[in-house]
């Protein structure tokens, strides 16, 4: 064994406790594995084991995940969907995770988020006003659509 490096039992109850913290999908279990210094058939078979044994659960860290980003940052659908993407989390649970978020809390929150940035640019013209309150709910992961609607509505008098 290379000095730095962890045996098989020492990297399994290291990364226990790292799920067990928080939810973690299988992409960040396996970094956490190379960066223990395991490679190939060991981490392969660890992560099944910390599957089989249910602290790894990428249905349960989707659905957290949209919902605590969803929640805490308040970023729209299409953030969540790419930043879930991007950890290689599967299709289907993607969608499970993005289900979990209620369409009228979803509206709510995109129409406060519209309105509050909105009115934060009552000094600027109102053509740019809109246009920096779309560029802003686009870069929160909105819909187009969607955020042109809210932003419609605070247009009406």
């Amino acid at each position: 064994m290379r000095p730095g490096r962890l045996s098989k039992e020492q990297a399994l109850q290291k990364l226990r406790h790292y799920c067990a913290y928080q939810e973690r999908c299988h992409q960040e279990a396996r970094e956490k594995l190379f960066g223990f210094g395991l490679r190939g058939e060991e981490v392969d078979e660890l992560i099944s084991k910390l599957i089989e044994d249910n602290y790894l659960d990428e249905e349960r860290f989707a659905v957290q995940f949209a919902g605590g980003k969803f929640r805490m940052k308040q970023w729209g659908r299409r953030k969540i969907e790419a930043e879930l993407k991007a950890r290689q989390v599967s299709t289907y649970c993607i969608r499970k995770g993005l289900a979990q978020i209620q369409a009228d809390d979803y509206q709510k929150t995109l129409s406060r988020l519209a309105e509050d940035k909105y009115n934060a640019l009552s000094t600027e013209e109102p053509f740019v006003a809109r246009a920096k309150t779309m560029s802003y709910l686009l870069q929160k992961g909105y819909e187009p659509d969607l955020a042109s609607a809210a932003i419609d509505n605070l247009a009406k008098p």
